[in-house]
């Protein structure tokens, strides 16, 4: 079956058209205005996030700005969703695999992207503090390669 440039574009859209609930129809946010807590507690702690857009707790897309000081580690997990990332300031160690080995990470500086489909296992470190922002569609979810890394799992 041949497709037209106009129905691949249409079934492209469609395929990206996703719930928004009606108070995430329009936001318009200041760095000024961006609110910083504590990052989901599927994270090391240390990290803050701040929610700009949608709830990645539910279904439909989100926007999450994560703040990591210097010397962070997310040890090798993955995603159930698609995790579409830039980076905003700072510098984000992004490797990929089962094992976290700095020698084989990508720096990425300001400005830097990458996007990962589900289950891609991966890690990422920091050598300063760095903000990166994550867009998905949710319920947003974090499966470690080692369940002992997942800090939901050890005590508070």
């Amino acid at each position: 079956m041949k497709f037209t440039v106009s129905v691949v574009t249409l079934l492209v859209a469609s395929a990206f058209a996703l719930p928004v609930s009606a108070a995430d129809e329009h936001k318009i946010l200041t760095v000024q205005d961006v609110k910083w807590s504590s990052a989901p507690a599927s994270l090391p702690k240390g990290a803050e996030g701040a929610v700009l857009y949608g709830d990645p707790s539910k279904e439909g897309l989100f926007v999450l700005r994560l703040k990591f000081p210097k010397g962070y580690v997310i040890p090798p997990h993955s995603h159930p969703r698609p995790e579409i990332l830039t980076v905003i300031s700072g510098t984000f160690q992004i490797g990929m695999g089962d094992t976290a080995d700095k020698s084989k990470v990508k720096p990425l500086a300001a400005g830097g992207f990458f996007g990962f489909p589900p289950g891609m296992n991966h890690f990422a470190y920091t050598d300063e503090e760095t903000v990166v922002q994550l867009n998905s569609s949710g319920p947003w979810g974090i499966t470690y390669v080692n369940p002992k890394d997942d800090p939901r799992q050890k005590p508070q």
